[in-house]
């Protein structure tokens, strides 16, 4: 795994805990960013790299769980492992099922930490490979003229050519001309292909 290229953000208000694993992950190769508090994470302006956060439970400000709730409003995408002195089984299941990767009660081993990075690494990467993929349809989709954007989502829809032209009042070969456009602006190869990307970004359920 090349760590040079992943950010590991770590909010806990002890800053010896900080400390320690900051020099823990610098000496594996990661490039570590320390807050003791939940506001100061929410305002830094976060890397465009693979990332993971190190989160405590107890903050001076919000606690860890308020803070999970608050990424998912912002759609701030950054795994969490949840690392904690003060944790029981309703918080542990509580931040997993909100999508947590592990939650690591205090003292935790070395390996244990650098497993659920790992873990929380590979899954930030998987996300990001999502968003980008989202952002590129949306551009594609951008493109399309008002009447062309109406018949990429009928034509996602599962409607045929002949029933759009019947609904929209209008010729057969109008909608095949304006059905040729979509499939080469949204680069689609196939109907399947052009609802695959209908459904990504949420045109249609």
């Amino acid at each position: 795994m090349n760590s040079l290229r992943q950010m590991i953000y770590v909010v806990d208000d002890d800053k010896s805990v900080c400390n320690a694993v900051a020099l823990l992950l610098g000496s594996h190769g990661f490039k570590v960013q320390t807050f003791h508090r939940a506001a100061d994470f929410l305002a830094f302006k976060h890397f465009k790299l693979p990332s993971c956060l190190l989160l405590d439970i107890e903050l001076p400000d919000i606690d860890g769980l308020a803070l999970q709730d608050v990424m998912a409003e912002r759609k701030l995408e950054i795994p969490i492992v949840f690392i904690t002195a003060h944790g029981d089984i309703p918080m542990s299941v509580k931040s997993m099922k909100h999508g947590a990767v592990d939650f690591l009660p205090k003292p935790f081993t070395d390996e244990d930490l650098l497993d659920a990075i790992r873990r929380a690494i590979a899954k930030n990467k998987i996300q990001n490979k999502e968003s980008s993929d989202i952002a590129m349809i949306k551009r594609r989709i951008a493109q399309l003229s008002p009447r062309e954007l109406e018949v990429f989502i009928l034509v996602a829809k599962g409607m045929l050519s002949k029933q759009i032209a019947y609904k929209r009042g209008t010729s057969l070969q109008t909608i095949k001309v304006h059905r040729g456009r979509v499939m080469r602006k949204m680069q689609a190869k196939t109907v399947t292909e052009l609802i695959h990307f209908a459904k990504k970004t949420g045109i249609i359920s």
